[in-house]
């Protein structure tokens, strides 16, 4: 019997497991929302199951390297990277339509304004059509027009450090935020048991 030597068969191992996980790594796909805060937009997105990360930036602008001192032009936006194996396309824009208030044309709950507007950011024909099939079932849902508009996908700029992860990174401060707004008992009042 040969031995193999601890270090070659470690080296051996480690390159099998990145061999393996490298494939799970690139068969993700990203989409890109805008959802009002990206604050509670990211929150909320990131626990849904197939969802592996979730960056907040700007998105739909021309601004170059937009900032959060100044955007105009752009909405805030978040990039989510998804497992299709787990999720589909069209099932994480159902999952984002119901953490918004799709029926707000000028923002979200008390974040007005346009930078807060929403909007399902589609990378193919495909995409658009699967949005807007998914944006066509919430409007027959809710019984209203959708206010949500499908735009093609635009460059996405990352936020600031201090926005990413916000709710997780500063929970008492988001908290007071989410409460004060009152964000939970309006989307209950949109989504009720739907």
């Amino acid at each position: 019997m040969t031995r193999i030597p601890a270090a070659a068969a470690a080296a051996a191992a480690f390159a099998l497991l990145t061999a393996q996980a490298a494939p799970a790594a690139a068969a993700l796909k990203t989409a890109v929302f805008a959802g009002g805060c990206f604050w509670s937009a990211e929150h909320d997105i990131e626990h849904t199951p197939g969802v592996a990360k979730v960056v907040a930036g700007y998105s739909g602008g021309s601004l170059r390297n937009p900032t959060y001192r100044d955007h105009e032009g752009h909405l805030e936006s978040i990039q989510v990277a998804y497992d299709p194996a787990k999720i589909s396309y069209p099932q994480l824009v159902d999952a984002f339509f119901h953490h918004i208030d799709p029926t707000d044309p000028n923002g979200q709950i008390c974040d007005q304004g346009p930078s807060y507007r929403t909007a399902v950011f589609v990378g193919s024909p495909e995409e658009r059509a699967q949005a807007e099939a998914v944006k066509a079932q919430v409007a027959k849902a809710l019984g209203k027009p959708v206010a949500t508009k499908v735009l093609p996908a635009a460059t996405f700029w990352p936020a600031e450090a201090y926005h990413q992860d916000y709710a997780r990174k500063n929970p008492v401060n988001y908290q007071a935020y989410r409460i004060g707004c009152r964000r939970d008992a309006r989307l209950k009042a949109v989504w009720g048991g739907r």
